[in-house]
């Protein structure tokens, strides 16, 4: 969605908006559309929009007016979800160039920049393998040029900019079938897109794994003929010195479940298993594409899972990089077999005084929180709090879960240190249990269980259904608010 601003309105739009404050239609507007506004009872809630036609210059005029609710304390979000409506609304209109004139809105730069990042995440969608859409079904909606914008908002779109790109490439790799994201792949498409950004990118090879003594994610993998990457984000933009933050993402691009197969009915939807890791991924697209002032490392352990001869049985035991030994119970529990190499190998590597996991762990977490939230577990309450935070600024929204000894004994193994799976009981509490125990001593340590939020079956207020993006935008959020300063 390329995005311009202009002085003045374009008068070669065949459809234009306006952005309306709750109660409060604009004077100035032609009277067809006033009064047509108010016999509709339009008045300018959040994301409602009217369409009127007037005319002017000798042609007739599409004008959309947009609400954006009462200004207060949820203004950003309001007006990305007046953004969004538009996108909604007129992405398949058969119109080309939307023209948002800000004349009399009072908006500043930010709450431009905000209706903008609605507007282009709304208007994201995954055509890339429908080739048989009618006209009326097909994206028209290429261009957005925004005139009467405030000093600043060109600048405060180019950094909101990068956040959408890095959502948008999340959405992409979580929503591309796992025959064609596949670990290998995976890699190659963050190499090429990280191209020119100034981001450091290596991979750890399945021998160099071995080498490492990486029992567990490589236990995993056995079963399939694509090899296992582990795929090392850096951005560096902070002080020299300053030790970076980790993000670990879960990237089992697809999981069958292993020997412990999953039911068939549904399994499809288990290409969006690497959707932490796909995150991961976005984030650090954002973060390299607003040169964020923050020293940030992302870690995506990259794993197919599947049932062939060489696969891992039931009751295997495997030794982890931290030489610790887990009873394999149940090979369907695999992310954190994956997450505590991943970990292990980030901590022992970067020492990072901070670090966070990213996963769709369990589904447990999707009947305890269903599609609105992300589970959050952690080791410190102000990094907990501050995820919190980040989950309301960023709409990717958690609610935290505890952890303590009485969950903790519900993994021990009558033969190994401890086992994959606790009882059916409290099953997103065990995994985040299994993960502690990888976590070293003086790291604060958060793990987001994020199974009900990278894919929706409904649209949302700025994703159409399918890969959500979830997760890019709460790292993101995360390192403004605690990293950068």
């Amino acid at each position: 969605m390329k995005v311009s601003f202009t002085a003045t309105p374009a008068s070669s739009a065949r459809l234009s908006a306006r952005i309306v404050d709750q109660d409060n239609l604009p004077a100035d507007l032609p009277v067809a559309i006033l009064q047509g506004a108010e016999m509709s009872r339009f008045s300018g809630k959040v994301g409602q929009v009217f369409e009127g036609f007037h005319e002017a210059d000798g042609a007739v005029v599409r004008l959309a007016l947009v609400g954006a609710g009462k200004p207060g304390a949820a203004r950003l979000a309001n007006l990305e979800r007046a953004g969004a409506a538009l996108a909604a609304r007129y992405l398949t209109s058969g119109e080309t160039v939307l023209a948002i004139d800000l004349a009399g809105s009072k908006l500043g730069p930010r709450d431009v920049a905000a209706m903008l990042c609605g507007l282009r995440l709304r208007a994201w969608r995954w055509d890339n393998y429908r080739t048989k859409l009618k006209d009326e079904q097909k994206k028209s909606l290429a261009e957005v040029v925004v005139s009467s914008a405030p000093e600043g908002a060109a600048a405060a779109w180019e950094i909101e900019q990068a956040l959408a790109v890095g959502v948008e490439f999340t959405r992409e790799l979580v929503a591309e079938p796992a025959n064609i994201i596949y670990p290998q792949s995976f890699v190659e498409r963050c190499q090429a897109r990280f191209a020119g950004t100034g981001a450091e990118l290596s991979v750890l090879d399945e021998d160099e794994m071995r080498a490492l003594g990486m029992g567990a994610l490589l236990g995993v993998a056995q079963g399939s003929r694509k090899s296992p990457k582990l795929l090392v984000i850096k951005w560096l933009g902070g002080a020299a010195g300053t030790k970076p933050t980790v993000f670990v993402g879960k990237g089992v691009t697809f999981d069958t479940g292993g020997i412990s197969i999953k039911p068939a009915a549904g399994m499809e939807d288990m290409k969006w298993d690497m959707g932490g890791a796909g995150a991961v991924a976005g984030a650090m697209l954002a973060m390299a594409g607003r040169k964020a002032k923050a020293n940030v490392i992302g870690v995506c352990g990259l794993v197919e899972n599947m049932p062939d001869g060489d696969a891992q049985r039931p009751g295997d035991v495997v030794t982890t990089m931290s030489g610790q030994t887990v009873e394999v119970i149940n090979t369907d529990a695999e992310g954190r077999l994956v997450l505590c190499d991943a970990m292990t190998w980030a901590q022992r590597e970067f020492a990072p005084k901070t670090m966070v996991d990213l996963a769709t762990l369990t589904g447990a977490m999707m009947i305890a929180l269903g599609m609105e939230h992300g589970g959050l577990f952690s080791n410190n309450d102000k990094l907990a709090e501050k995820l919190l935070a980040a989950g309301l600024s960023s709409g990717d929204k958690l609610w935290r879960f505890p952890l303590a000894p009485e969950y903790d004994k519900l993994i021990d193994s009558p033969i190994a240190d401890m086992k994959n799976v606790g009882p059916r009981w409290g099953g997103s509490i065990t995994a985040a249990q299994f993960l502690q125990r990888y976590v070293d001593e003086g790291v604060e340590w958060a793990h987001l269980d994020i199974a009900g939020m990278v894919w929706a079956d409904k649209p949302g207020a700025t994703w159409d259904k399918g890969a959500t993006g979830y997760g890019a935008r709460l790292i993101d959020a995360f390192v403004r608010d605690t990293c950068e300063g």
